[in-house]
């Protein structure tokens, strides 16, 4: 039997962040994780430049969250953006606000602020377990599985920092969901977020322009007023990227209750129909339709091969209707990509099932933090600040509680 004052499970950047605050109390710490290291989710993140937060207002950042910004707004406002830069600079990791707000280290790299952040848990006393897989509880005990066989842990509190449901092969696979669930925890179904989303393309439309990106292009779900510009990406199976993460978790709701979502493409963000329409009825003289459009409206590749896939034939003989088209071009979304492709997941505990603290209601001195929460946000930096920000009430939860048992032993 293996005795630790505390037990945290998971490496990712929530279980981190709570075993930080754990050791720098001067708590004994012991980590846990599946995998042969830690941060597997947090590197592949960081390939293309680690997101760590963002530095728009406040106000706007909570709205990120949708339906759990009140729940996590104290977190938020505990350990936000400002924090979890000055908490970058102490680990010697220096960060700057690019020109979308959004904020990355120096360097660009997620490796050495976690080699950084590793070396002073190590420091601070925490011990790590690699390759030991959470198989649930023996009485009070932990179980593991390891590669010499399993094994039990006992502690005084544990930090459960599982992850999501995505990206299994890094970790996050959702296992721990029956565990809880057999303990009679309430967990909402792991769902796909900053998503892909299938389309019905044709064969010579996906055979040409898979892998290729739609810019600039504004969109909005059919109905909404609320446009958003950027950029996408057309797949072999339909479209994902940036933009369509932004309202991943609208078109996922949409095709749960009715089956299709439907989203409004403008290929001409920014250009009046009216004076599209004008200029696509000047006369084209024995120009082809796509040379018209590229000398006309700057619209070719796969732009144009959008209005080929989906307007009708006689369309683009009325320079009212194919104006029409190329500002609102409706794209029928239907279905979202498999979880395991998924960037994160939706859904998890509940915080119904939590106190203010992030212990389980019904299972004292049991807490939970980071993606195996009933939250989501877009990219952007909004997932990660979350995870460190619950990790963290997570940690300083359970210094509260050791408090409390430590002054009920004494009035005993």
């Amino acid at each position: 039997m293996v005795t630790q004052r505390v037990v945290v499970i998971g490496g990712g950047p929530a279980g981190l962040m709570a075993a930080e605050v754990i050791s720098r109390a001067g708590v004994a710490v012991a980590l846990f994780d599946a995998m042969p290291t830690v941060g597997r989710k947090f590197l592949m993140a960081g390939r293309g430049g680690l997101n760590l937060t963002h530095a728009e207002p406040a106000a706007q950042f909570l709205t990120r969250y949708g339906t759990r910004n009140e729940v996590l707004k104290p977190l938020l406002s505990t350990f936000g953006p400002d924090a979890i830069r000055a908490w970058s600079a102490e680990l010697g990791i220096e960060t700057f606000v690019g020109t979308s707000q959004r904020v990355f280290p120096t360097e660009m790299k997620a490796t050495p602020l976690l080699r950084a952040w590793v070396r002073r848990l190590k420091t601070s006393g925490v011990s790590f377990h690699m390759r030991h897989r959470w198989i649930g509880w023996s009485g009070d005990a932990l179980r593991f599985e390891t590669p010499t066989g399993e094994i039990a842990a006992a502690a005084d509190a544990t930090v459960l920092a599982l992850g999501g449901g995505s990206w299994a092969r890094l970790g996050s696979d959702g296992s721990w969901v029956p565990l809880l669930r057999d303990r009679g925890v309430a967990i909402a179904e792991l769902r796909a977020a900053n998503c892909g989303f299938d389309v019905q393309w044709s064969p010579h439309f996906k055979e040409r322009f898979a892998g290729t990106p739609i810019k600039p292009v504004s969109i909005a779900l059919a109905g909404s007023a609320n446009h958003r510009q950027g950029e996408f990406v057309v797949t072999t199976t339909g479209v994902e990227g940036g933009l369509i993460y932004t309202v991943s978790a609208a078109l996922r709701d949409e095709i749960a209750a009715h089956g299709t979502a439907t989203l409004m493409l403008d290929l001409a963000p920014g250009k009046d129909m009216s004076r599209l329409a004008a200029a696509l009825a000047l006369p084209r003289g024995k120009a082809s339709m796509s040379t018209h459009l590229r000398k006309r409206l700057g619209i070719d590749g796969v732009k144009a091969g959008l209005l080929r896939e989906i307007v009708p034939a006689q369309h683009f003989s009325d320079p009212h209707k194919l104006a029409a088209a190329i500002k609102s071009l409706p794209l029928r979304l239907t279905a979202a990509r498999p979880l395991d492709e998924a960037i994160s997941t939706a859904g998890g505990v509940a915080f119904e099932a939590l106190d203010a603290n992030l212990m389980l209601n019904d299972h004292p001195g049991t807490f939970c933090a980071g993606e195996m929460l009933d939250w989501e946000a877009p990219t952007g930096g909004y997932l990660l600040t979350a995870c460190l920000a619950t990790g963290r009430a997570a940690g300083q939860g359970v210094m509260d509680w050791l408090c409390q048992g430590t002054k009920r032993a004494v009035a005993r």
